[in-house]
């Protein structure tokens, strides 16, 4: 008897429970964290990692994070090997099944997205940071934010099935809201397209395409790898003849190379988050491209840059 009693509740422990209260996800990032709130709406409860002003690519791994895992019903990543260097540790220690790789709480948000910049040919460490899987940064372009979403509700319907017409209500609701504001935020770009722009790390190019700018260069000189003096020379002079008014930086970079090529080029540096929470007043995915938009277009004015 004791042995079956044991047995019983061993069984409990390894099985997956959903407890018909809120559903318990947690995101790698910000930005898949405020999709899932506007597609679970009251039924979920969303929990992100990664904070907006944090680099992604390397999150300090806090026995925290296990809790938060250990109590998920469903994790949802940005994937690409986004993560790859903090996420998959902590997913193994919280020993959850539901959310390991291939379970049924797991999902990889990038799957349907249009992913850009997928290397050809052999990748080496000297390539710098290179992603093998394509550009990790997609959410930046609302076209890939619907289809984040419809993955998301698809896997929040699979997990809670009963409240499948509630998730597609609200992901139909998201569509429409986001179509709207992508028509006027491509409005608002459209006086300015083709300008040229400098980034500092790759952040961009999904943003860069869908609102028709020009990335010619960037502060450094390969993904992950930090600028060196002569590269910042060759920028320098290469933004001097293509008359590049504008230089992007990631809110956890530091501004010192940035600032002097801003003093050698005149051109306006702007902190500019790619990610909800990466400055305060970006408190969901709306408001980053609000945010990020009204920031280049005051700049795109100011320098004159073309």
């Amino acid at each position: 008897m004791k042995y079956a009693l044991s047995l019983i509740a061993a069984l409990a422990i390894a099985a997956p429970v959903h407890a018909q209260g809120k559903l318990n996800v947690v995101t790698a990032t910000e930005d898949l964290a405020s999709i899932a709130r506007e597609v679970g709406g009251d039924r979920v409860s969303v929990e992100a990692i990664a904070r907006g002003y944090q680099d992604p690519h390397f999150v300090e791994a806090k026995p925290s994070f296990i809790l938060k895992l250990q109590r998920a019903d469903v994790l949802i990543v940005v994937g690409r090997e986004l993560e790859i260097g903090w996420l998959p540790p902590l997913v193994q220690q919280s020993r959850n099944g539901r959310i390991q790789p291939g379970g049924d709480g797991y999902l990889d948000a990038s799957l349907q997205a249009q992913i850009l910049e997928i290397p050809t040919g052999q990748i080496t460490r000297a390539m710098g940071d290179v992603h093998p899987l394509g550009n990790p940064h997609y959410w930046l372009d609302p076209e890939n934010g619907k289809r984040i979403a419809k993955e998301i509700a698809g896997k929040f319907s699979e997990v809670r099935p009963n409240d499948r017409a509630g998730f597609q209500q609200r992901l139909a609701d998201f569509t429409t809201r986001l179509d709207a504001a992508a028509k006027r935020w491509l409005a608002e770009m459209a006086p300015y397209k083709g300008t040229k722009i400098v980034t500092y790390h790759r952040s961009f190019p999904n943003f860069a395409e869908r609102f028709g700018l020009d990335i010619v260069g960037y502060v450094e000189p390969r993904p992950g790898i930090p600028p060196s003096p002569q590269h910042t020379l060759d920028l320098i002079n290469e933004m001097k003849r293509q008359t590049v008014k504008i230089v992007l930086v990631e809110p956890y970079f530091d501004l010192k190379t940035p600032n002097s090529i801003g003093r050698e080029t005149g051109a306006e540096i702007l902190v500019m988050p790619p990610s909800v929470g990466g400055t305060k007043e970006v408190t969901d995915y709306f408001k980053l491209f609000d945010y990020d938009i009204k920031l280049l277009v005051d700049a795109i004015k100011k320098t004159g840059a073309k």
